[in-house]
């Protein structure tokens, strides 16, 4: 697996709404898989979660995550990032969540009730298959 940063056109593959799935380490050092929404953000990978969820966690406690992306139109075609968590916050407003629904379904998010939470990835490693 080569280390980053990212050739350019995977980061332009990455821009794109694809669908995702996401690994996080448990406490007994199994992967936790879950599917995902994700946006490029500047260099890192967002990614926003339910404040109770369990790969939440899983990040504050072990910050290494991977991140598999795959091309809709062409299954074969997928992109890992391997790297670490380098920041979690609240979701202040609801605008990460919100810039993520707009990008998968072109809406704000619907559920206004239930705090959020935001995690950006730093890339360490990547791996394409096609």
């Amino acid at each position: 697996m080569p280390p980053a940063p990212l050739p350019a056109q995977l980061v332009e593959f990455l821009k794109e709404p694809h669908a995702a799935v996401i690994a996080t380490v448990r406490s007994d050092g199994a992967p936790y898989a879950a599917a995902t929404w994700y946006d490029w953000d500047d260099g890192r990978i967002l990614v926003n979660m339910d404040f109770e969820r369990l790969r939440l966690s899983h990040m504050r406690r072990d910050p290494r995550v991977a991140l598999t992306v795959l091309d809709l139109q062409d299954w074969y075609r997928t992109v890992t990032v391997l790297g670490r968590v380098a920041e979690i916050r609240e979701d202040e407003g609801l605008a990460d969540i919100d810039r993520l629904s707009q990008r998968y379904r072109g809406t704000p998010y619907r559920n206004r009730e239930r705090k959020r939470m935001s995690a950006l990835i730093e890339p360490e490693r990547w791996h394409e298959h096609s």
